[in-house]
Parts: structure tokens; sequence; C-alpha cells
């Protein structure tokens, strides 16, 4: 059960990390970052036909990390909190453990050395 639960973890993290690795959609979280907006006015800035920029939408949306409503003819966007707090989980846990480890690192480097150098006797007797 334990195991089930780490893959569709892993499975939603890899596909969260799969949509943010494309500039454009990342550019697109960007827009929305700053609040809704509509498939066509995320489709403003890009050089792309309105169908690629809804194959993007749909990308960021099987990743949770935005959501679309439709009212009427118009698809509105905007971020999803849950997918994001996955891969600030995800990100917060590796930096921690690498702090750690780096902490680790510079006790050691600064632990005055063990040995007869350290003690200033040279080992030879008098």
């Amino acid at each position: 059960m334990i195991v089930k639960h780490m893959l569709d973890r892993s499975d939603s993290l890899d596909k969260a990390f799969h949509a943010l690795a494309d500039p454009t959609r990342r550019a697109m979280v960007d827009r929305l970052a700053r609040g809704p907006a509509s498939v066509s006015a995320l489709a403003e800035p890009f050089e792309a036909t309105l169908a690629a920029i809804v194959q993007h939408v749909q990308v960021l949306e099987r990743a949770g990390l935005i959501e679309t409503e439709k009212r009427g003819r118009t698809r509105t966007c905007r971020i999803a909190g849950s997918g994001f707090e996955q891969v600030e989980a995800w990100l917060t846990a590796r930096r921690q453990l690498w702090e750690r480890r780096f902490d680790a690192l510079g006790a050691l480097l600064a632990a005055p050395e063990e040995g007869p150098e350290a003690s200033g006797d040279s080992g030879e007797n008098p």
C-alpha cells in the first residue's frame, strides 16, 4: 500500500516536472501566477496556434498545476495550488537533505585534526 502511494506520488511529480520542463508552459504558469487568464490571453505572447496552446494547457492541467473552467465559449485557467505544493514539498526535502550534508561536511572540515601533527608532537623521541 505504501509503495503504491509512493508510486502514485512519483507519477504526479513526474507529470509536474515534465510540464514545467517546457519553457512555454513555464511562461504560462508565470502569467497565471498574476491571476486567472483565458486560453486566448495565454496564447497572445506566443507564436503558436491556439490548438498548440490548448495542448500545453492540457499538460499543465493533467499535472495538477492549473485548473480550467469553461463559461460559455471562454475557458479560464488559474493556478492549482495542490500540484505546486507537492513539487515544493519534494524540493524542500531535497534541499534540507543537502543542507544537513553540507553542515556535516563543514563541521568535519572545521574540526581540528587529530593526530601527532595536530598536537605539535612530531612523533619523535627527544
